[in-house]
């Protein structure tokens, strides 16, 4: 098993996948890594819609229309409902982004882990997917996850030096 420092390096946006079904216990894995993620004041503020059908697939690839992800055999939409997510009191700050954010990771990390590649998907129409899903009230779409056999090669990770991003007092 990889450490912390490996698993974060082996983590990549993977954009090519084979058609190769992701098995169930795997889909299982990867949701029980994000049900156990923190959240503010414990709240728990998302839900996880797993979609393997291809009619489902191709709706929901209209909300981003790039070939690629119609490559994968899954998809994981990671939605945040601002119903339940805690607001800071001082200043009203909902964290509801901020939760679905770290349930995203630890799919995303918990994917890699199991040999799948995945991706995050942010730049979506989202009101097109709230539809296709048909999202009420206050939930919300924050991240289409395609998850899959990886068919790409990680690139070289581009990130500031420490120096560049660290204050120390």
């Amino acid at each position: 098993m990889k450490n912390f420092l490996e698993l974060v390096k082996a983590r990549y946006s993977s954009r090519a996948y084979s058609d190769r079904k992701v098995e169930p216990e795997k889909v299982e894995y990867l949701l029980e890594c994000a049900r156990l993620a923190p959240s503010a004041v414990n709240l728990q503020p998302w839900h996880f819609i797993v979609i393997e059908g291809a009619d489902m697939r191709s709706k929901l690839a209209e909300c981003y229309k790039r070939e690629w992800l119609r490559e994968a055999p899954l998809y994981i939409v990671v939605c945040a409902d601002k119903a339940q997510s805690w607001k800071r009191r001082k200043d009203g700050h909902d964290h509801a982004d901020i939760d679905a954010a770290i349930a995203i990771e630890h799919i995303c990390l918990a994917a890699t882990e199991q040999g799948l590649g995945s991706c995050w998907v942010c730049n979506f129409d989202a009101e097109l997917c709230s539809q296709v899903l048909n999202l009420e009230g206050e939930l919300y779409p924050v991240a289409i996850i395609p998850v899959g056999y990886a068919t790409d090669e990680p690139t070289e990770k581009r990130r500031k030096a420490l120096e560049e991003i660290v204050s120390r007092m």
